[in-house]
């Protein structure tokens, strides 16, 4: 295979990785961390354990334990950098089935409560969502990169034409650099081809030289 058929091919393969990832898997772009503001448990579950041992969890994601956490009817606030924070992140519009829990030395671990966690829950200005469960927890969540819900309808549609232009832009480097790389690989093999030319006429003239000799009688002249 030639430099130029090579170059073809890793230029289409760019192209094809490119519009895979945009088209298919747009939280590849868009990401959204998740962190606890303040939580209040108001009753724990584990009558052996003194200081209950509280987490949160989303399906296939990991466990975080909130370690200061230690008593019910005590509000607890976070500034959102702690070691254990954030408690998950948000690709695109895509929900997440997540829960608060305790754990149980004896049974199975308590539910506080299970949802599906949405970017759509961050309405507000601040990018604040409260959840509430009656009898069990109160909870207060940031995410200022979340996409707000349809009250905002037009900070979506100018989200989805931030996004438009990012793609334009993107396509348009990627159709200047193989523009440019084409060029370049259409000299380099301009080049090559005058050079193979060059050294054919150079020695398609020794050979006329030689049948003149020849006819004239010259090549056995010493």
């Amino acid at each position: 295979m030639s430099n130029w058929h090579l170059l073809n091919s890793r230029v289409c393969n760019v192209i094809i990785v490119c519009w895979i990832l945009f088209s298919y898997f747009p939280g590849f772009i868009l990401s959204a961390v998740v962190t606890l503001g303040s939580i209040e448990i108001f009753r724990t579950h584990d009558w052996i354990k003194t200081k209950p041992t509280v987490y949160f969890k989303c399906k296939d994601g990991n466990k975080t334990v909130l370690p200061d956490v230690e008593k019910a009817s005590v509000l607890y606030n976070f500034r959102g950098e702690e070691s254990w924070q954030p408690l998950t992140d948000l690709s695109s519009e895509k929900c997440k089935r997540c829960g608060f829990y305790e754990e149980d030395t004896i049974k199975s671990d308590y539910v506080f409560e299970e949802w599906e966690l949405c970017p759509s829950d961050f309405a507000a200005p601040d990018g604040k969502y409260i959840r509430f469960k009656e009898k069990e927890y109160n909870a207060t969540f940031f995410c200022m990169q979340c996409i707000p819900d349809s009250n905002s309808a037009s900070h979506r549609h100018k989200g989805g034409h931030a996004t438009e232009i990012l793609l334009v832009v993107l396509l348009s480097a990627l159709v200047t650099s193989v523009l440019i790389l084409g060029v370049v690989a259409g000299y380099k093999y301009w080049l090559k081809k005058k050079r193979e030319q060059d050294q054919a006429r150079f020695l398609k003239l020794f050979e006329d030289e030689d049948d003149i000799e020849d006819e004239l009688g010259l090549g056995n002249v010493i």
